[in-house]
């Protein structure tokens, strides 16, 4: 036998810029982080420019104001957003044709503007044309912002199953504009919270505090609080990508996917009546019930974060957590297997011992998981 074997270690830097009005000709962020002379082929998220207008033309302006460091190669693109558009191979196959169609390089970037799941499918295109061409993502949700547009996944539903199909590949840059949240309906508006809440929840026992007292102002959208809200989850999110041992998910542990083994399986057993937000809502709350009923977490401490998830105004019950199988067995459960071969290794639930202190579990008791339910069920008055 004969073994040859080098350690490789490759290096990121992973950059979020936050900025207002990244389109105005005056603004020169973007333009500077598209070093040039480049191309580059803007997707827009078709609901947002519906929200705004003129936004493509403004983009296609920034372009032209900038004409000497980068290239348009064409007007923006318009594309589905939401989970339609993670659920659609024809998408992500005309993305691709595009980028082809222009030859955009892997000098060249791709510019996503839009909600987190058109930077997971633009992000996806970017990781597998060329085995990478730049992606620059400007999230336009607070939930994006917040979380999904600033970490290094990119992911697409197939078979039945969330994020079956994705890549680990870091964005070239993220650039959070607050102003382009000002369209956004409260349902989504609301989202982002839920994921600075949970990252509160397992790392940062002071942010969540924070959130506490800023619970009324955030309810009802006041731009501070919902500023601060975006910048620290966001910095949480990067600290635990920069130095939690295990950017790219090689084991199991997954501390910043508390709440979603549940919240997964609602968006598909409800076919995305659920948003991503609502879903990670009533996972959080599942969880932390069945960390209390554990012995994990005292009972004042569990009673806080349902509150709290309440007064920003999140539902912790969905009827759809009461499906059965044919067999009788409740359709939830299934969500704890299909997250363990997600995850390509043993079960690994994050649960709280207090917050700001999570843990990990290889086992879930049904039983303890059912009867979290159904406190669920009578908290929200269910029949």
């Amino acid at each position: 036998m004969a073994l040859l074997q080098r350690s490789i270690q490759v290096g990121w830097q992973l950059r979020v810029f936050f900025t207002e009005d990244v389109f105005s000709p005056a603004n020169p962020l973007l333009q500077s982080v598209l070093a040039g002379p480049r191309k580059a082929l803007v997707v827009l998220e078709d609901s947002l420019a519906q929200a705004q207008p003129d936004l493509a033309e403004r983009v296609t302006d920034y372009f032209r104001a900038h004409a000497g460091q980068v290239r348009l190669v064409r007007p923006p693109l318009f594309v589905a957003g939401g989970e339609r558009a993670k659920n659609s191979q024809t998408i992500i196959n005309d993305l691709l044709a595009h980028l082809h169609r222009h030859h955009i390089d892997r000098h060249s970037y791709l510019v996503a503007i839009g909600g987190g799941a058109l930077l997971d499918v633009a992000g996806f295109a970017a990781a597998t044309a060329h085995r990478g061409v730049r992606l620059v993502r400007i999230p336009t949700t607070t939930l994006s912002q917040a979380d999904s547009g600033v970490g290094i996944k990119n992911g697409l539903n197939a078979f039945g199953q969330k994020n079956f199909m994705g890549t680990f590949a870091p964005p070239f840059a993220v650039i959070n504009d607050f102003n382009l949240l000002a369209t956004l309906p409260p349902r989504d508006k609301r989202a982002g919270y839920v994921e600075a809440l949970k990252v509160a929840c397992v790392r940062d026992a002071a942010f969540f505090t924070e959130i506490e007292t800023a619970a009324d102002q955030l309810a009802a959208f006041h731009p501070p609080a919902l500023k601060r809200l975006i910048y620290r989850c966001a910095e949480l999110h990067l600290d635990h990508i920069a130095t939690g041992g295990d950017p790219f998910e090689t084991g199991s542990a997954r501390p910043l996917d508390f709440g979603h083994w549940a919240a997964h399986k609602l968006e598909m057993l409800s076919h995305s009546r659920l948003s991503h937000g609502e879903a990670v809502a009533i996972g959080i709350a599942l969880d932390v019930l069945y960390s209390r009923n554990l012995g994990w977490l005292d009972a004042a401490s569990a009673d806080r974060i349902l509150k709290l998830l309440e007064r920003l105004g999140f539902s912790l019950f969905a009827g759809e957590l009461l499906n059965d199988d044919s067999g009788g067995v409740a359709r939830i459960l299934d969500g704890l297997e299909e997250f363990r071969e997600h995850l390509g290794g043993e079960l690994s639930i994050t649960l709280l011992r207090r917050i700001g202190r999570a843990e990990e579990t290889h086992t879930m008791q049904p039983a303890l998981v059912l009867e979290a339910v159904q406190e669920l069920r009578r908290r929200a008055g269910h029949p």
